[in-house]
């Protein structure tokens, strides 16, 4: 029996080491800014302890992929592009930090400009069929070496020397592969002829090449899974993968994906003679894809499908197979979408309302890549833009531990403390329409008369009771409160003891407040002294203290009500 290794996964240690990733990797050759570079180098970066494997992507701008798209290359420190790189181009290379369970942290790129060529590329030779092979089955591909400068490839196919009926001079791109419309003729000598192009000509004087089918004869049917059987679920993390065997086949090709269309677990593997393989340690909570092709000397079976089982255990959610109820493990992250700081009270400790096995704060850089700046329940948060909390609680399956995950991205944005800069009173009779207005650079809510509210988006409170109602403005962001009392309905706000009859004294204007009679009027200096009292039938009071005239400052004042309530304010005397 055969055992295929997929995965080796150690969630301890990788749980362990990661928190200890904080930097990216940098290039070292070539080197971040280096200039002529050979269109065919190998790029490579120093080694970053703890990282579980890299993924790198290659273009022509910041984050580009259109060279290479977000190619895996494991623990390996170095890459050569398959088809080397454009000419006198600044290209970008872009790392990203993979890890078992957990987010891929993508690093900034770093840019070198390769060589100018001035000259065609060289030619090229066959790879497979190699020049010479005979017993060639007739649905080969045909693919040849890279040529170091080329821009694209020039094909013909034919079955005699110079031939080009099967592909006559197609400009199949930059590749470095080719798959004919149709099946070769059988028992035939193809003569293939390739050359290389770039903007500056044709390579010259390639040699053409050549290859003999082999007897067309039948290839064999497709087979089908025993176990796991097709749609099977909670199959084990280490499955022994069987099929029926198929009269005529003389080996089988495996394909699995995590989607129909990937083979991202195995892809195209070649297992022989053989109708069971081992499988070691799929991922928990997985659907798996496979495909099981036949294959003897005259090709491979038409038509295969894939057929598909999902793993067990993992985060969910998934069919408890004792309950067979549906499950899920992953935690609930609770973190508003949107948190405030404070331009004065820097930095700003946030914390998880969620109590979890851990957390991941990430800060998303302009750039799209992403930092980690802490692993506890909280994080101290210094400047606003786009951030992401990991929230995970660890689950035991099948020996080992998996992070069951729920990220949550939100957004820090700046707040400013609110400023009350006037109050706007409007009397209606028996009640007063109230409007607050505020300087600062943020959201704001309000509220009368209790600090914890209600509060409203509107600043405009309508029909509120005559009396000394106290405001509050709160910052929705958490940035603060701040309050302020309303002037009294019926008092005024000053008066000009000045002898002129216009405003000399200051008096109650109205002798009902909150629908109760006032029985008597008090004033106060700004140290608490008593300096006049008076009745609301009376003319007020002068501005004088025992026969002296007193400064112009604010004075406070307090009446009392019939029923047995206060109105407390403040007024100005002018002089």
């Amino acid at each position: 029996m055969m055992k295929i290794k997929l995965f080796l996964i150690v969630s301890l240690v990788i749980h362990s080491v990661m928190g200890q990733v904080a930097e990216c990797p940098q290039l070292t050759n070539p080197l971040n800014g280096s200039t002529g570079v050979s269109v065919g180098t190998t790029i490579s970066w120093n080694n970053i302890t703890g990282v579980t494997g890299y993924i790198i992507s290659i273009g022509t701008t910041p984050g580009g992929t259109e060279i290479v798209n977000n190619q895996p290359v494991g623990n390996a420190t170095s890459f050569t592009p398959p088809l080397g790189l454009p000419d006198n181009t600044q290209i970008f290379v872009t790392l990203s930090l993979f890890f078992l369970n957990s987010s891929t942290i993508q690093c900034p790129s770093e840019s070198f400009t390769t060589e100018d060529i001035t000259t065609p590329p060289p030619c090229t030779t066959l790879v497979s069929p190699a020049n010479g092979a005979t017993n060639v089955p007739v649905a080969t591909n045909i693919r040849w070496a890279l040529a170091l400068g080329a821009d694209a490839y020039i094909i013909s196919i034919g079955t005699t020397p110079g031939g080009s009926e099967i592909a006559n001079n197609i400009n199949v791109g930059n590749v470095l592969e080719y798959n004919p419309p149709s099946n070769l003729p059988p028992n035939t000598q193809i003569f293939v002829r390739i050359t290389p192009i770039n903007e500056n000509g044709s390579a010259v004087n390639c040699t053409e090449e050549s290859f003999t089918t082999r007897e067309l004869g039948n290839p064999p049917s497709c087979t089908t899974l025993i176990t796991p059987a097709n749609g099977a679920i909670n199959v084990p993390l280490t499955p022994e993968l069987r099929w029926n065997p198929v009269a005529g086949a003389t080996g089988y090709r495996m394909s699995i994906g995590t989607t129909p269309f990937t083979t991202d677990i195995l892809a195209d593997a070649d297992l022989g003679n053989v109708t069971s393989v081992r499988v070691i340690n799929f991922l928990p909570n997985t659907t798996a894809f496979v495909t099981i092709v036949p294959y003897n000397e005259a090709g491979r079976a038409i038509g295969c499908t894939y057929e598909v089982f999902t793993t067990i255990g993992g985060c969910g959610p998934f069919i408890d197979p004792e309950t067979s109820e549906l499950i899920t493990l992953n935690p609930e992250n609770n973190l508003p979408d949107v948190i405030g700081i404070c331009s004065n009270n820097l930095p700003l400790e946030v914390s998880s309302p969620d109590d979890v096995d851990g957390y991941v704060w990430i800060r998303i850089n302009n750039d799209g890549s992403e930092s980690i700046i802490s692993e506890e329940r909280s994080a101290f948060i210094e400047t606003e833009g786009n951030y992401r909390l990991i929230v995970y609680n660890l689950a035991n399956q099948s020996g080992f531990d998996v992070r069951c995950e729920t990220p949550k991205e939100f957004r820090v944005v700046r707040s400013q403390p609110p400023i009350i800069t006037s109050i706007n009173v409007v009397s209606n009779g028996t009640s007063i329409t109230v409007t607050v207005n505020v300087s600062g650079d943020s959201e704001y809510e309000y509220a009368l008369n209790n600090v914890n509210g209600p509060y409203q988006d509107s600043n405009v409170f309508f029909n509120v009771p005559v009396g000394n109602p106290q405001v509050f403005v709160r910052d929705k962001n958490g940035c603060g409160i701040v309050s302020e009392f309303i002037n009294a309905v019926g008092f005024p706000k000053f008066f000009t003891p000045n002898g002129d009859n216009i405003n000399d004294t200051w008096r109650l204007n109205a002798q009902t407040l909150n629908g109760s009679p006032v029985t008597a009027v008090y004033v106060f200096d700004r140290f608490g002294k008593l300096v006049s009292s008076f009745s609301p039938d009376s003319l007020g009071w002068d501005g004088t203290y025992n026969g002296q005239p007193l400064p112009s400052s604010d004075y406070w004042f307090r009446a009392l009500l019939e029923n047995g309530s206060e109105v407390r304010g403040h007024f100005t005397l002018k002089r």
